[in-house]
């Protein structure tokens, strides 16, 4: 009866959870732009009901209005929620609202958990305040996480869209084409660095000059190697040299820098292998060999002793 039980209720869980996940967050983004965009146009009369999870960024929204800041760490976690890949205007609030949602809720369920142990008073405390340091500090970990992440993303695609340009320019393309037509081939290979090159095209058909997106480029994303491709596009748009044969000289660093961080690593294995193998290998090659013998010891030679 009480495995019954418990399948009964692990099946109402999971039903439950999976219904509510499909009702409220697997749903595409475009249809919720147009849901949002539908909602805005239609009459008074008219207009249907919010999804929950835009009521729901709402909802965090007017929290995050609350929190005061300093312009300075807005400026601060405005660039790594960029650089995470949120640039919704009210991408902010929202990363406001769910610091302060988590550092009540999370403190509260910790509470009412140990409210039933018996635990001292002061661990209690101490668990409760701990829940709401940690419940205010996870938003900003979760995105220090997601930046780490696409700058990781950005990284490994960037060699692809590097030799793509090569080829784009040396077929007779400018540069400005070229970083288009970057930004479509790799739409499902590397969206992240697609998703870059495409802001900056359209930086550039909005009127701005070629060093300013190109900067814009490096700002946001935050990664070296990029770094160093937009000051060699700079520099060679500045002195008026061969964009082909930069990017290809450029191309060919990378490639030389890439095989000697790939050495380097292959360089390291050696002593990064020595703790498993110490703590790992060593202990079961010492139970397989040494062991037989152990027990023949335990089995002849101290009956024998004892005896002599």
């Amino acid at each position: 009866m009480q495995w019954v039980l418990l399948a009964a209720v692990f099946v109402t869980v999971a039903v439950a959870t999976a219904f509510v996940g499909l009702r409220f967050w697997v749903q595409p983004r475009q249809a919720l732009e147009r849901i949002t965009a539908a909602s805005t146009r239609a009459p008074v009369e008219e207009r249907p009901e919010r999804h929950p999870a835009v009521a729901f960024q709402e909802f965090l929204k007017k929290l995050g209005d609350l929190l005061p800041a300093s312009p300075r760490e807005v400026g601060i976690v405005r660039r790594r929620l960029i650089r995470a890949g949120y640039r919704n205007p009210n991408a902010l609030a929202v990363f406001y609202g769910a610091k302060v949602l988590l550092a009540v809720l999370l403190p509260a369920v910790v509470g009412l958990w140990i409210a039933r142990t018996s635990a001292d008073p002061g661990q209690k405390l101490m668990a409760t305040v701990g829940a709401g340091i940690l419940g205010f500090m996870a938003p900003a970990e979760f995105v220090r996480w997601r930046a780490k992440r696409r700058q990781h993303q950005i990284r490994r695609g960037l060699p692809n869209a590097l030799d793509l340009m090569v080829v784009c320019v040396e077929a007779g393309l400018g540069l400005d084409q070229a970083i288009m037509q970057v930004a479509k081939e790799l739409q499902h290979a590397h969206p992240e660095i697609a998703e870059e090159f495409g802001l900056v095209n359209l930086e550039l058909k909005a009127g701005k000059r070629r060093v300013e997106a190109l900067r814009n480029l490096a700002d946001r994303t935050g990664v070296e190697d990029l770094k160093k491709l937009v000051a060699v596009l700079i520099q060679a748009d500045r002195f008026g040299t061969s964009i082909a044969q930069t990017l290809r000289a450029h191309s060919d660093f990378m490639r030389t820098q890439a095989r000697q961080a790939a050495e380097e690593k292959a360089a390291k294995l050696g002593v990064k292998l020595v703790f498993p193998i110490f703590f790992c290998i060593l202990p079961s090659l010492f139970v397989v060999t040494v062991g037989p013998m152990l027990v023949r010891i335990f089995r002849e030679l101290l009956p024998m002793m004892k005896n002599m």
